[in-house]
């Protein structure tokens, strides 16, 4: 597996960045591994906060920022011995982007009927994305890249406009409590999903050995990957709260002080 997730060209496992912007981007890693870690903590030991029916959303929060945690300790222990690996971040998002569709899904409101095969065409959709611009992402040919962002952007579209028009839909007819964190997911959706697909083309927009580009990209993806996990992860929480809240017949002024 190793094998297939290392990109067989040196120049692109090989940390080349010095100074100041390795100090950056070395930072940076570490504070997404606490970040991650520290909000696996918190999704699992809040989890008994919420009616039975969207647990599984605060547990599935805490499995997706366990695993990019992971993810994210072997880039920064890689990175701290001048080596890198692309393939743990692309690891990180076959295995959590499809649990971050579920654990929306989950507080949205939607029927049994509605959820199952939404579910499952999101998460076909996202194994395709990511399995379409890895490709891409290892390759030093400009060609290969635009090729393979092309296709895996048609997934991503869909994903993307899937699930905002999905969580649109359930603010509009859900009360103020609930829908205020659906309004702010749907932000957060796409103000850290459109972060990808700049950051990807980087190696194309400036030429090869651009350290300034490496490092904007390399924390780009960082920040990205931190709004759509743990950041994210609490705004499901809060969605899932406010349903709660509702269920228990919670007072709404009573609830926005919790």
């Amino acid at each position: 597996m190793e094998d297939i997730l290392i990109s067989n060209n040196p120049l692109l496992n090989d940390v080349t960045l010095t100074g100041n912007q390795y100090l950056l981007v070395y930072n940076v890693f570490s504070f997404v591994v606490a970040a991650m870690l520290g909000s696996f903590v918190y999704f699992l030991m809040n989890a008994n906060q919420l009616a039975k029916q969207y647990r599984n959303a605060a547990v599935i929060s805490a499995v997706v920022v366990g695993i990019a945690g992971y993810h994210y300790f072997r880039i920064f222990s890689g990175w701290a011995d001048f080596e890198f690996n692309e393939g743990y971040r692309y690891a990180d998002w076959l295995l959590t982007v499809p649990l971050l569709v579920i654990e929306l899904l989950i507080v949205l409101g939607l029927t049994k009927a509605v959820r199952r095969p939404l579910t499952i065409r999101l998460a076909i959709a996202a194994v395709l994305m990511i399995a379409l611009g890895y490709p891409g992402e290892i390759s030093t040919v400009d060609s290969t890249k635009w090729i393979f962002w092309v296709l895996s952007m048609i997934p991503f579209l869909y994903i993307l406009i899937t699930l905002a028009g999905q969580m649109g839909a359930a603010a509009k007819r859900e009360s103020a409590r609930v829908a205020k964190p659906i309004r702010l997911a749907i932000v957060l959706l796409l103000v850290a999903w459109l972060v990808y697909p700049i950051a990807y083309l980087f190696p194309v927009f400036f030429e090869e050995g651009n350290t300034m580009a490496d490092t904007v990209r390399q924390v780009g993806y960082s920040i990205a990957d931190l709004v759509a996990r743990p950041v994210y992860g609490l705004v499901i929480f809060a969605i899932a709260k406010a349903r709660t809240a509702e269920l228990e017949g919670e007072p709404e002024e009573e609830a926005a002080t919790v």
